[in-house]
């Protein structure tokens, strides 16, 4: 991980008290003008035509019928409503509509790392824009958001729901939790799994640095419709060419002097195999995996998912 000089056990949950957005209960303006530019900049971009991709490439649970219409050259024949057909002499057709009654959830990490960012936001900040897109699409669609904060464990379980508002409270805890310890996605995931019963498209969204919870990505895959979304800033893989250099773990807070032209290429050939890694375990369980930078614009990476989901949807 860049700036992480050594790794310390988590301290016991009962000495992490929960973290307050701010001072009294109150939102800073500064957050709630982050929050209402966030909510602004996804709204508009689910307005120019992110909520239908993503109608087209999430289905619901199936189709139910929902009248029947007369025939018209061109309508497939095994639409044809044979009794309605007998008894008014000429050709019906059944008509469907999507059942979709689906549920989104996201599980973004809010660890110490994702409070980095070398352009212009933080990974954190990154986090919080594809969560409110996701969502402002999701409930553009009239299907269920829930949501789950992560790090070294369940930071907080929104349930599934379908009101802006929802979102907004979604946005505003990504921006604004300070979680305490080591990131352990390993453990804070199986805890989302073991408390999502009902199917879902789930979002994972992290750095995953030092953390590719093969294990809890591979329970998840099994059991619901995962994509992964990896959040990557360019100065995660370099350490600085420079020495001694001091660098500070974003999670724990200890610091150390370290050589940064001597650990530098080490350092970055672990983080290659670490994403390596990564990228071979979710070919291998056949799941969606997105790499998107704090320093490109992250829209059309999502609207290139889209059109390959599409087609192997068509298929």
């Amino acid at each position: 991980m860049f700036g992480r000089a050594s790794r310390r056990q988590p301290p016991p949950q009962a000495d992490r008290p929960p973290v307050r957005p701010s001072v009294g209960g109150e939102l800073s303006r500064d957050l709630l003008r982050k929050v209402r530019r966030i909510e602004i900049a996804t709204n508009r971009l689910v307005d120019q035509g992110v909520a239908g991709d993503y109608h087209s490439v999430f289905k619901g649970r199936g189709m139910e019928f929902a009248e029947v219409r007369p025939y018209q050259p061109g309508d497939d024949v095994r639409t044809i409503d044979w009794n309605v057909t007998a008894r008014m002499g000429t050709p019906f057709v059944k008509q469907y509509v999507e059942e979709r009654d689906l549920t989104v959830f996201l599980a973004v990490d809010v660890s110490g790392s994702l409070n980095f960012g070398s352009r212009a936001i933080l990974k954190r900040e990154l986090a919080a824009e594809l969560a409110a897109l996701l969502a402002f699409a999701a409930i553009r669609n009239q299907d269920r958001v829930g949501a789950a904060l992560l790090s070294d464990r369940m930071e907080l379980f929104l349930p599934p729901r379908r009101r802006r508002t929802h979102v907004l409270r979604l946005v505003r805890e990504v921006l604004s939790r300070r979680a305490g310890g080591a990131t352990d996605l390993e453990a804070s995931l199986g805890g989302v799994l073991s408390t999502l019963k009902r199917r879902s498209v789930l979002f994972v969204i992290s750095d995953f640095l030092d953390s590719p919870c093969e294990g809890a990505l591979k329970a998840a895959a099994a059991r619901h419709d995962l994509i992964v979304l990896e959040l990557v800033d360019p100065r995660d893989d370099v350490l600085p060419a420079v020495g001694p250099v001091v660098l500070r773990d974003a999670e724990t807070g200890r610091t150390a002097v370290a050589d940064g032209r001597r650990l530098g290429p080490r350092h970055a050939r672990e983080r290659r195999r670490q994403r390596d890694d990564l990228a071979r375990l979710t070919r291998r369980l056949g799941v969606d995996h997105l790499v998107l930078s704090t320093d490109r614009p992250y829209l059309a990476t999502l609207v290139a998912f889209f059109e390959r989901r599409r087609k192997r949807l068509a298929r």
